[in-house]
């Protein structure tokens, strides 16, 4: 087992992945910024190294200064969490080649599916549904995209190979706007991502977002822990989570996370990942496969009982999963809610000085955060401030204790997106289930045209 773990990120994932070494009794050492002095993970932490200002490039970015990090502290494991290095294969390359256990998939593996056209061709050879769409990227032959765009039928999405995040895409209704978009997308993916290869999807009408959580090691084991269905996003950014998701039958889920298991031995994938889908008529379409630990992990976790982090480490670590897939019983049903330092109702950003804070409690109810009262959230980073989960026997009494939670939740200093939450767990549709990715936009589009009266 790993005797000591640096863990490469802040907030609330580098005290999730904090307490599941405690537990299983590896040292920990807390990497933070100038402006995350005094963030909870670094106070908790065993060892903690300051790797740099404020800037996430001169800081959470900075490979240099993590490995440094991990030289001087005696670390022999690198927990990237997610977002910031966490699915960067150079990062991955450069903590094996130092050295240190790269607590993730090898860096091959990252690359085949970070790029969405390779993935794209690693699903399709292994068997996973995919969106019809172009094979591969996009040709510079105006003609050409043409006819692959009348062969996959209109409207299209224009996609940014190296993309993510809800970034580098474009809807193409017309055929007479598609080369303009075609373009439009390739400048945008070469300014974003150093990529200007795009490829190109049926844009399907009004699909829900279905991902399939998976764990393997390198033993050729892997599981799937059931779906989660995290269709309420704004802007590509998901919102809430919930899992199982509705109207999916046992069959169908079954047969999806059987195929990404395969496709897991298949690539030779270690560690946790997320293959994400979109589903429209009872048919699962593969996006891409997120090769790390989700934000909304925690929702499978309290469905299913595994310790997602946990078993990153083991594995990491070369021993086998604790588990088989018969092992893996869901168990009721379970919500989570993105908490964001930001107005309710336009978004924009509000970091500061929390000047009280009370976080909700009870039978069923899990709350990760790294805020405390007297805590100043920093104007530097995402604003996402914690995630308020919570657990019931049925989706109607988790959405119950949902609004209990909500309402027991109470911040000052800051403004934060809670009352939307609230709204949201009392909106019919949403209360019904399975509604589309679209849903939230044309809900917040109709709040805003009701507030504007």
């Amino acid at each position: 087992m790993l005797k000591k773990v640096l863990i490469a990120n802040r907030g609330e994932i580098a005290l999730r992945v904090l307490r599941a070494c405690r537990e299983m009794g590896i040292a920990t050492v807390a990497v933070h910024s100038e402006a995350d002095r005094d963030s909870l993970h670094v106070k908790l932490a065993d060892e903690s190294v300051c790797i740099g200002p404020a800037p996430s490039p001169q800081s959470y970015l900075h490979i240099p200064s993590i490995i440094a990090a991990a030289e001087v502290t005696g670390a022999d494991g690198i927990h990237p969490g997610y977002g910031f290095l966490a699915e960067n294969a150079n990062f991955a390359e450069q903590v094996e080649n130092s050295g240190f256990i790269f607590i993730g998939p090898k860096a091959d593996t990252i690359r085949l599916m970070g790029d969405k056209v390779s993935a794209k061709h690693a699903m399709i050879a292994a068997g996973v549904p995919c969106v019809p769409g172009s094979d591969g990227a996009l040709p510079d032959n105006p003609d050409e995209i043409l006819k692959i765009a009348d062969k996959v039928g209109f409207p299209v999405i224009i996609k940014a190979s190296g993309g993510g995040g809800g970034r580098g895409m474009r809807v193409v209704e017309k055929k007479e706007d598609l080369l303009k978009s075609v373009e439009m997308t390739k400048a945008e993916a070469q300014a974003a991502f150093g990529n200007p290869m795009v490829y190109m999807e049926r844009f399907l009408q009004k699909p829900r977002h279905i991902e399939i959580q998976v764990l393997a090691d390198e033993h050729g084991n892997a599981i799937y822990l059931g779906e989660r269905d995290c269709s309420m996003q704004r802007r590509h950014q998901k919102i809430i989570e919930e899992a199982p998701a509705p109207f999916i039958t046992p069959e169908e889920r079954e047969k999806i996370g059987t195929a990404c298991t395969e496709a897991c031995k298949r690539i030779g994938y270690r560690g946790a990942g997320t293959f994400e889908f979109l589903y429209e008529d009872g048919e699962f379409f593969f996006i891409e496969m997120n090769t790390r630990v989700q934000v909304e992990h925690p929702v499978t976790e309290l469905i299913t009982g595994v310790d997602i982090v946990q078993e990153q480490l083991r594995v990491a670590a070369g021993l086998p999963l604790q588990y088989t897939q018969g092992d893996i019983v869901l168990e009721g049903h379970a919500f989570e809610c993105r908490i964001n330092a930001e107005d309710p109702y336009n978004f924009i950003p509000s970091p500061g000085l929390i000047e009280s804070c009370h976080l909700p409690g009870g039978l069923g109810v899990r709350v990760d955060s790294h805020i405390y009262q007297g805590y100043k959230i920093p104007p530097n980073y995402d604003s996402l401030i914690g995630k308020v989960c919570v657990h019931g026997k049925t989706r109607r009494q988790a959405i119950a204790k949902m609004l209990v939670a909500m309402n027991e939740l109470a911040i000052t200093g800051i403004k934060t997106n809670a009352p939307l939450h609230r709204d949201l767990f009392c909106d019919p549709q949403f209360v019904e289930g399975g509604v589309s990715i679209h849903y939230l936009e044309h809900w917040l589009e109709e709040r805003k045209a009701k507030l504007a009266k």
